[in-house]
């Protein structure tokens, strides 16, 4: 089992989360984190840091969610680690009550 970062952290990227992960998993894109699933330990710390509920368990992923599995593995293997938390985007509140943001994620 591995955590995955869902749609609601597109154009969020509020990284709380990254600050609990004992083993640095979380890559960031220009306006989405996701998680290398062989890096996580699924200690599940990032869960309940997440302001948005972008973070699920594998198994709680939502069906309207699935294509994110795919989608953390990809990126993760492109992106950078980031392993501190950042000041997040000055419209990600904006962004938060939003959903259907696939469209906007930056690659």
């Amino acid at each position: 089992m591995t955590y995955v970062v869902g749609d609601s952290c597109i154009r969020c990227k509020l990284t709380d989360c990254v600050e609990v992960c004992p083993v640095d998993c979380f890559h960031e894109g220009p306006n989405f984190l996701v998680i290398d699933p062989e890096e996580c330990i699924d200690c599940s710390l990032c869960e309940p840091e997440c302001p948005v509920n972008a973070i699920f368990a594998e198994e709680d992923l939502p069906d309207d969610q699935q294509e994110f599995m795919a989608l953390n593995l990809e990126l993760s293997q492109k992106w950078p680690v980031i392993t501190e938390m950042k000041t997040p985007p000055d419209d990600a509140d904006d962004w938060k009550e939003i959903t259907g943001k696939l469209v906007h994620l930056q690659r």
